[in-house]
């Protein structure tokens, strides 16, 4: 056998035989891959498994072999609990960064509640998500009740509109979203012109027309980037150019090539620090830049950090565990009082386990289809 040959596989087999050695634990993430919300989805993923990669070597001097798992949950209530059962049967999985949508990790979140399976979730807006009181249910943004009453404030305050024209997607994350801007726009002596929801995704014709009719200063829709991208080109398009106010599922880079010339003057609330404010993930973005053929976006970050808190959890938890690895359920427990530096700040937990100060983000799509940032606001939650 060949010198470096023979020094390779010597090499390699010293590895895997110490790789047998370690104990085995995983990180997982459970996000739309697929599907019209699969950009962010994947960015979520994509930054979850940075971090996990970033702490490898330091597990295994732990004693830990550090995996990353991912897993699609097609922005699909049903197979996002059905995914979540299967990482649930995978006892070496310790948590779960996701989910992306409310929708998907209320029934996801109960279904593995009984297994200690816990979730840290980037982007899940809807305030049940945390309400229920659930001990495996840990998220690092704001919630509706902060992001709906931020971009009324935004519209009444900045935008001097007096009419607002709703729609939602019918979904948990856009409907409740919606309901929060709209309690917070009638304190604020807004006229609601019309309110409705809809899961149309391809001829708004008819919703356009009553716009036409109704005549409003701003339309407020709560949704994902794939709908309202298609209704923002078909309301231009009818050369209606009044600003379309949003929340977080507008957050993409795929807005402007679904929306083209119609996502001028949008406007929307996001949970998800834009790259150019944060001079903390830019080591990080030169990483992920290599590894993805692209900049970090919000939500990358965001998966990122969630990770990054997992990674706390169990850290935390190999030391209540008498440094070794610990058990799902100790990693459920020590998340809930973990103290992580996260790109986006420092990250703890209240006592149902909602982040105790995040910041929420007002971002613009300009004439040249250049999107910046108009806003920072601090919140907390209720």
């Amino acid at each position: 056998m060949h010198k470096v040959t023979k020094l390779l596989f010597v090499s390699s087999a010293l590895l895997l035989s110490q790789a047998h050695a370690l104990t085995l634990v995983k990180v997982a993430s459970l996000s739309p891959l697929s599907g019209p919300s699969s950009d962010q989805g994947t960015q979520i993923r994509n930054g979850a498994q940075l971090a996990v990669l970033n702490a490898k070597a330091e597990f295994a001097k732990m004693g830990l072999n550090l995996q990353f798992v991912a897993y699609d949950d097609q922005a699909d209530p049903a197979t996002g609990t059905s995914n979540a059962r299967r990482i649930a049967s995978d006892k070496t999985v310790m948590a779960i960064a996701g989910t992306q949508n409310s929708g998907v990790i209320i029934p996801a979140s109960e279904a593995v509640s009984g297994n200690h399976l816990a979730f840290v979730s980037p982007t899940t807006t809807n305030p049940k998500v945390t309400d229920r009181g659930l001990k495996n249910v840990n998220r690092i943004c704001a919630r509706d009740d902060a992001q709906g009453p931020a971009g009324a404030d935004f519209i009444i305050s900045k935008l001097k509109a007096k009419k607002v024209y709703m729609i939602n997607d019918k979904t948990a994350y856009g409907q409740g979203l919606a309901t929060e801007a709209e309690k917070a726009l009638k304190a604020k002596g807004a006229q609601i012109v019309g309110s409705e929801g809809t899961e149309e995704k391809s001829d708004f014709s008819s919703i356009v027309q009553k716009i036409q009719l109704t005549k409003p200063d701003v339309v407020y829709f709560s949704g994902l980037y794939g709908q309202i991208g298609v209704f923002a080109k078909q309301l231009r398009e009818k050369g209606i150019a009044l600003p379309l106010v949003g929340g977080d599922g507008l957050d993409s880079p795929e807005l402007i090539k679904i929306a083209g010339n119609g996502a001028k003057n949008i406007y929307f609330t996001t949970i998800a620090p834009p790259l150019e404010i944060l001079p903390s993930a830019k080591a990080i973005n030169t990483q992920y830049t290599a590894a993805n053929k692209t900049s970090i976006q919000g939500y990358g970050i965001m998966g990122y950090d969630s990770a990054l808190v997992i990674l706390q959890g169990i850290r935390d938890a190999y030391k209540t565990a008498g440094n070794k690895a610990p058990t799902r359920e100790q990693v459920e427990t020590a998340l809930r009082t973990t103290v992580t530096k996260g790109l986006t700040g420092e990250i703890r937990f209240g006592s149902n386990g909602d982040r105790t100060e995040g910041k929420m983000y007002i971002r613009h799509v300009g004439d040249d289809l250049k999107t910046t940032t108009a806003g920072v606001i601090t919140v907390k939650p209720k």
